[in-house]
């Protein structure tokens, strides 16, 4: 598992579909962002990507790399790499995205109305496997630290409620769970040096002044 202040690990990425094959351990001392989305999250594209593309914007000439990661922990039939491919060339959208753009005017003749500019991968999906008491330990103690004190029964009822959560889980997306995130979007943010510096779910307020700072560095 991933610590901040520790050296960021590289991406498991299943493929790259736009841009050039990329990863941390290849983009030399610039700062690196990283963009967790699923193609079926209207969030995603309503607020976060746009962000994040403003931010590629106006920091991609000072030092900045940011990649896109798309996921997925839920909704597999939606969240695929075929349709990851038809968003990025064509900027066709489906499922609750397309449902939430049309609603709130967001999509250009049933598109997107802009184009992501930088890289982007899918996640490494692996075909789930019954979990392991380590890998549903790891889990538990991420949502409470405090697990280790609880009494035995409190931990058998947890462990079997964690157990049927994993049993819904159709693949396990490598780099979503390597870096413990909780959902999406998310964001990944690691220094010129390789130290994993920020990680975040949902919209980040500071994210911008974080960046600032970590190019001045």
């Amino acid at each position: 598992m991933v610590v901040i202040g520790e050296k960021a690990p590289n991406l498991k990425l299943g493929k790259w579909v736009q841009g050039m094959d990329t990863n941390f351990d290849k983009e030399g001392d610039n700062v690196k962002l990283v963009e967790v989305f699923q193609v079926n999250c209207p969030g995603c594209f309503m607020h976060s990507i746009p962000e994040i593309i403003n931010i590629y914007q106006k920091f991609k000439g000072d030092g900045l790399s940011v990649m896109g990661v798309a996921t997925a922990f839920e909704d597999y039939d939606k969240n695929t790499l075929e349709n990851l491919e038809m968003l990025l060339t064509t900027g066709e959208v489906v499922g609750d995205t397309k449902q939430a753009l049309s609603q709130y005017g967001q999509l250009n003749e049933g598109k997107l109305s802009y184009k992501i500019p930088y890289p982007v991968a899918m996640d490494s999906l692996v075909k789930a496997g019954e979990p392991t008491k380590e890998k549903m330990t790891a889990f538990i103690k991420n949502q409470l630290p405090d697990f280790d004190t609880q009494t035995e029964d409190y931990k058998e009822q947890i462990f079997s409620r964690v157990r049927e959560y994993f049993k819904t889980k159709e693949y396990s997306a490598e780099t979503f769970e390597m870096y413990q995130l909780n959902g999406t979007p998310s964001t990944i943010l690691v220094d010129r040096k390789g130290i994993l510096r920020d990680v975040s779910f949902g919209q980040t307020a500071n994210l911008e002044s974080m960046i600032e700072k970590l190019l001045n560095e």
